[in-house]
């Protein structure tokens, strides 16, 4: 028993002596910092842009906004000096005057760096992700010393694909399922039919296409949807919601791509047959979000027309909060693909049917992944 307590114990240390690897101090083993990052804290929103480690040095960019307006910048800079690193920094205010003197900065020198983590006297860089990282700073105040948190998210360049240019309706379609509105008759179809999961279905089990158009306020659809049967077997709309028939709608409000399974940097929609909208929420299960979409489905034999109005939330929408719908422009590009789950009296759904093809074996992503998005061209 001894012997085996004294292995764990070995095994314990050794392990916990490999995570916290302490690497050289060269920018090389921090280029993970490099890039734009966006956040929230001093009751604000924070932006840092990070340049890659070029001429012996990384410089950022950081401002704070509150109330849609700059309260103060940074320029950063952390640069390679006797052997070691140095984080320097200077402050700016909202009009671009000094608050330090000319000459002074505000210095940090470096105390570690391991694999994910960057340690300054005073400030810390810890990787938690590609595209997320916390960053730690001492605030000192009255004698006091408060660490504040700020945790970013990195904005990924999305390889934009399947552009699709769509018109702003003069008048607002009417949420009704009859599709009589006047943008609809001067909208062209778009297809409807790159299999993400399941067998080959033939014309007469699954056909779809749909239609596109919007307003200052919200995005809408337009699907019309050909299904042999409909199904609908779990009455709680959070149980294995996509195993029944439903109508699912991607979309990234900012076009910028990245991970977004248990966050908002994008939705994913699940329209059911009921009308209830479902999608993964950031405590990781299902969460209902019929005040983002309203829709009406009318159904005449194998039929169903789809009438959707979608509002639009940006990657700082919190589940537990108010939270305010973004305004729509001309020039606005979004993240957008359209599936639909088609399930005839199995367990789990037969076809997921999607707009967008999506390269690779792994096609079923879109909850996961916004990359695979194509991208709205909103215009006059």
């Amino acid at each position: 028993m001894k012997l085996l307590l004294f292995i764990l114990i070995v095994f314990t240390l050794n392990s916990n002596a490999q995570n916290t690897k302490t690497l050289e101090p060269k920018l090389e083993n921090i280029a993970w910092i490099a890039g734009t990052w966006h956040g929230e804290a001093f009751g604000g929103k924070t932006e840092e842009i990070w340049s890659e480690p070029s001429g012996g040095s990384m410089m950022a960019t950081f401002k704070l906004i509150n109330d849609g307006k700059v309260t103060f910048y940074e320029i950063e800079v952390i640069r390679e000096i006797e052997n070691s690193l140095i984080l320097q920094l200077k402050h700016f205010g909202p009009d671009i005057k000094g608050w330090e003197t000319k000459e002074e900065t505000v210095d940090f020198p470096l105390k570690e760096i391991t694999e994910n983590k960057v340690v300054f006297e005073g400030m810390s860089f810890e990787k938690v992700n590609d595209t997320e990282m916390n960053v730690y700073v001492d605030i000192k105040d009255k004698g006091k010393t408060e660490t504040v948190k700020l945790h970013y998210k990195k904005r990924v360049n999305k390889r934009n694909c399947q552009i699709t240019t769509v018109k702003k309706a003069k008048t607002n379609p009417i949420i009704n399922g009859i599709a009589d509105d006047f943008i609809w008759s001067h909208t062209d179809w778009l297809p409807l039919n790159e299999l993400w999961l399941g067998e080959a279905y033939t014309k007469d089990d699954f056909s779809g296409r749909y239609k596109l158009a919007w307003s200052e306020d919200a995005l809408y659809l337009l699907a019309e949807i050909k299904d042999d049967v409909l199904l609908d077997k779990n009455s709680n709309p959070l149980e294995a919601w996509w195993d029944d028939d439903c109508l699912e709608i991607f979309v990234d409000e900012d076009n910028s791509g990245g991970e977004h399974q248990y966050n908002h940097n994008a939705f994913a929609y699940h329209i059911a047959l009921d009308g209830n909208v479902v999608d993964m929420s950031t405590k990781k299960d299902g969460k209902l979000y019929n005040s983002h979409i309203e829709s009406k489905r009318v159904t005449k034999g194998n039929t169903s027309v789809w009438e959707v109005k979608i509002s639009l939330f940006d990657d700082t929408y919190k589940d537990d909060a108010q939270n305010s719908p973004v305004k729509l422009h001309v020039g606005k590009t979004v993240g957008f693909a359209l599936a639909y789950c088609d399930n005839d009296k199995s367990v789990e759904r037969e076809n997921f049917i999607g707009s967008i093809y999506v390269e690779g074996e792994d096609k079923n992503k879109g909850w996961i992944d916004a990359n695979i998005f194509g991208t709205l061209k909103l215009t006059n």
